[in-house]
C-alpha cells in the first residue's frame, strides 16, 4: 500500500490540489442537509490528506477516514488527531453503521487495489448499502471515459513554491483505462527529489454505475456538481440514498 501517493507526492497533493476536495465540502454539506442528515456518523472513503473529513468534522459530524495511501493518512492524522483514519482499500475494510458515506476525488476509479474490478465494486456498493441507516446516504464522483482524445497524450505540469509536478496522460479507449504518469521534484533541504509514479483508473459511465447502485437497493441522482462546484469535463456525482 505504499506504492501509490507516496510521501512527497501525497504533500504535494495536499498543499497544491486541495480544491477539489474543499471546493466540493458546501454541496456535499448541502446534500447532507437535504438528506435530513444533521448529525451522526459519516466515512469518509478515499479520505487523502483529510481536507474533506475536516469540513465535516467543522460542521459538528461524527467522522472517520480510510485510505489507501499511508502517506496520506500521516497528513491526516497531524491535520485531524482526534479522528480515527485507517490505513486500506475501499474495496475490502470493514464499514461501520454509519449515516452516510462519502468518496471525493475519482477514488472509485482508481486501480490501486489489484482486487478491483466489476465483482468487487459491486460487493462494496452493497457493503455500503447494508451500512448505512435507513434514509443514509452514499455520495461519490467518478470520472468518465473521455477524459482524453483518442491516441493521444496530454502533457501538463503544476508547480508551487519548493515543488512541481509532471503529469503524462493517455486514455485507452477500448479498455476504458486512463494512465497518469506523474513525475514529482520536492525540495529538500538544499535539493529537489525527485519521484515517479503511474496511477491507472478503470473509467465508468455514470448511468452504469447507477443501474449497479440500484441493484442493491439504492435510489440514485447523477449530477455534475458539488452545489455550485461544476466538476471537470467527463466527471459525474452520484447520489445514492438507501
Amino acid at each position: 500500500m505504499n506504492d501509490f501517493y507516496k510521501e512527497d507526492l501525497a504533500f504535494i497533493h495536499d498543499v497544491g490540489f486541495a480544491d477539489y476536495a474543499l471546493k466540493s465540502a458546501p454541496g456535499i454539506l448541502e446534500i447532507l442537509r437535504k438528506s435530513n442528515i444533521y448529525q451522526g456518523l459519516i466515512v469518509d472513503l478515499g479520505c487523502g490528506s483529510g481536507l474533506l473529513t475536516q469540513e465535516l468534522a467543522k460542521a459538528h459530524y461524527q467522522v472517520s477516514g480510510i485510505d489507501i495511501s499511508e502517506s496520506m493518512i500521516a497528513i491526516a492524522r497531524q491535520r485531524l488527531p482526534d479522528i480515527q483514519f485507517q490505513v486500506g482499500s475501499m474495496l475490502q475494510v470493514d464499514i461501520p453503521k454509519c449515516h452516510a458515506v462519502t468518496s471525493v476525488g475519482e477514488c472509485l476509479n482508481y486501480l490501486f487495489d489489484s482486487e478491483h474490478n466489476p465483482q468487487t465494486v459491486m460487493r462494496l456498493f452493497g457493503r455500503i448499502y447494508q451500512s448505512l441507516f435507513p434514509g443514509g446516504v452514499f455520495i461519490f464522483d467518478i470520472a468518465e471515459p473521455g477524459q482524453v482524445p483518442p491516441k493521444i497524450t496530454t502533457q501538463g505540469f503544476t508547480k508551487g513554491e519548493d515543488w512541481i509536478v509532471l503529469v503524462e496522460k493517455q486514455e485507452d479507449a477500448e479498455r476504458s483505462i486512463l494512465t497518469r504518469s506523474i513525475t514529482s521534484f520536492r525540495q529538500v533541504g538544499e535539493y529537489y527529489r525527485r519521484s515517479d509514479e503511474v496511477h491507472y483508473q478503470q473509467l465508468y459511465q455514470a448511468q452504469d454505475v447507477a443501474k449497479k447502485l440500484q441493484q442493491v437497493g439504492f435510489h440514485v441522482e447523477i449530477s455534475h456538481k458539488y452545489g455550485q462546484f461544476h466538476l471537470p469535463k467527463a466527471h459525474a456525482v452520484l447520489i445514492a440514498s438507501k
